[in-house]
């Protein structure tokens, strides 16, 4: 497994930390200011630049193993996750 390291100026830092802890919160995504898009839209687009994966044609399985290794360790419930009949 390859780590990456994403950017962001101190503005960025202090938009998604309060993005997130809204989330945490909350449970709810919705954007407060178009900072916290922008934000974020700069981080994919740092990802997009990182990864060759999604073009890959076992992309899903890829896909699958990643969550399956991220989620292993986590216990409790996830704001806002779709019952997988909704996805």
């Amino acid at each position: 497994m390859t780590d990456y390291m994403l950017q962001v100026s101190e503005d960025e830092a202090l938009v998604l930390n309060e993005y997130f802890n809204r989330f945490d919160n909350t449970g709810d995504l919705s954007f407060e200011h178009a900072a916290e898009y922008l934000a974020l839209q700069r981080l994919s687009a740092q990802l997009d630049k990182t990864t060759s994966a999604p073009f890959k044609p076992n992309f899903a399985e890829l896909l699958a193993s990643a969550r399956t290794r991220i989620a292993t360790r986590f216990q409790g419930e996830v704001p806002c996750l779709l019952k997988k009949s909704e996805t």
